[in-house]
């Protein structure tokens, strides 16, 4: 078994990253390395402008290259949920910018000519328990009369053609929602931001800030670039960020371990009898699971196997055994499957689960997606290149308020007994 992500093991690299010293005068710094800040990186330098995109590690080392693979549209928790939060207009507008993302993602590959195995597979949300099926029916139809047209409901005896066996008991299909192979996506939309212009750094974390007359000097151990505007793409990794000062993201965003393991490629008669809807799902329990087939058929499954902000060999393994038991019990026939992969990373939540676009302490920055960033960080990270052109109408986050998470500097010290606290709720459901 590999203690990697399948995603970086199975795409190709970059290769068109720059050689010599961080250095140069430039009109935008991007900090980060993933979906959101190769977005902007890839619209400012179609643009014309001169940007310059900063990487800790190598392109999409963190959330990009280590999430399920699930492009799915809806909002990370009920929309009635985000109608009683932010009120009718703004949790519609929020709803469309998730569709409207999945639809810039497959604009963007299309023109950019990315392999990367784009299918707009559908998701399906499953009822763990007979318990959930009135409030996820209900949910159901308020947004398919209200938002999202796209939609349909399975009941249970609908469900022998998208899964098997039989554990669930009905479950609300989003037609608009996708899947791909994130590897090849990233590595893909670093270089046509490579192709439009955009320099880009890898291995040159950011260590400091400072002032430099209208701009900011922006150093690390490769050297110090100067730019007029910052733009802040690093999500649940800000807290590495520790030379900078990147404080307001570390008090407001919790990094969360979410782990996954990948099996052998299934034969054909395996997928007929696990998942012959071959959509990406996720499941109604607080701490359940997400599951998709990869392009060579290998079933992904993933979750919050443990409520940690750690992810490394040692953490994920202890993560895989729990999936492990649990993909086992979920689907019978794959309990002696081969796992050839299990990794972990970190997902960037908000207190509220909302995510985040706006400009604070003099850099403007997008993160918090709580899960459903593969989705929504193309079209935020398109939107935090227009406001660092001085366009403010395209992002949907716009004015929404984000106070501190109180006691929170960057280290969840709270999240075993938010684990204990969900795992109760998921019992007594």
């Amino acid at each position: 078994m590999k203690y990697l992500s399948y995603w970086h093991d199975s795409a190709p690299p970059f290769a068109q990253g720059q050689a010599g010293p961080v250095e140069g005068k430039f009109d935008v710094a991007v900090i980060g390395g993933g979906f959101t800040g190769l977005n902007a990186a890839r619209k400012l330098a179609r643009e014309g402008v001169q940007v310059a995109l900063l990487e800790a590690t190598h392109i999409g080392a963190g959330g990009s290259g280590r999430n399920g693979g699930h492009l799915n549209n809806g909002i990370a928790h009920g929309y009635a949920d985000a109608k009683a939060h932010l009120g009718a207009e703004r949790a519609h507008r929020l709803y469309k910018a998730y569709d409207r993302s999945i639809d810039m993602i497959e604009d963007l590959i299309a023109e950019e000519g990315i392999s990367c195995d784009f299918r707009r597979s559908g998701k399906l949300k499953l009822a763990s328990k007979h318990s959930h099926v009135a409030a996820l029916q209900a949910n159901f139809e308020l947004i398919h009369n209200e938002v999202d047209s796209d939609t349909r409901w399975l009941d249970r005896d609908q469900l022998g053609s998208e899964i098997q066996p039989e554990a669930f008991h009905g479950g609300m299909l989003y037609g608009k929602s996708a899947m791909m192979h994130m590897g090849r996506y990233v590595s893909g939309l670093a270089e046509a931001a490579h192709r439009h212009g955009a320099r880009i750094w890898e291995n040159a974390p950011v260590t400091a800030r400072t002032r430099a007359g209208s701009g900011w000097n922006i150093t690390t151990p490769q050297g110090t670039l100067r730019a007029e505007r910052v733009i802040v793409a690093t999500g649940a990794y800000s807290g590495a960020v520790r030379g900078a000062p990147l404080a307001f993201f570390r008090r407001r965003i919790i990094s969360v371990g979410s782990f996954i393991i990948a099996t052998r490629p299934l034969t054909g008669a395996e997928v007929a009898a696990t998942l012959p809807g071959n959509r990406t799902y996720v499941t109604s329990l607080n701490i359940g699971n997400y599951f998709r087939l990869s392009p060579d058929n290998r079933l992904i499954f993933g979750g919050r196997a443990r409520f940690s902000a750690v992810s490394d060999q040692r953490s994920d393994a202890k993560s895989g055994a729990i999936l492990r038991a649990g993909l086992a019990a979920l689907f019978p026939n794959l309990k002696d499957v081969e796992i050839e992969y299990c990794w972990g990373g970190l997902v960037g939540m908000t207190k509220d689960r909302f995510p985040r676009a706006g400009e604070a302490d003099g850099m403007l920055y997008g993160m918090g997606f709580s899960g459903h960033g593969a989705q929504m960080s193309t079209l935020i990270g398109q939107a935090l290149a227009d406001m660092a052109l001085g366009r403010e109408d395209t992002n949907p986050l716009a004015g929404l308020d984000w106070p501190a998470i109180p006691l929170h500097n960057g280290q969840p010290w709270f999240l075993p007994l938010v684990g204990q606290w969900f795992a109760l709720k998921d019992r007594l459901s």
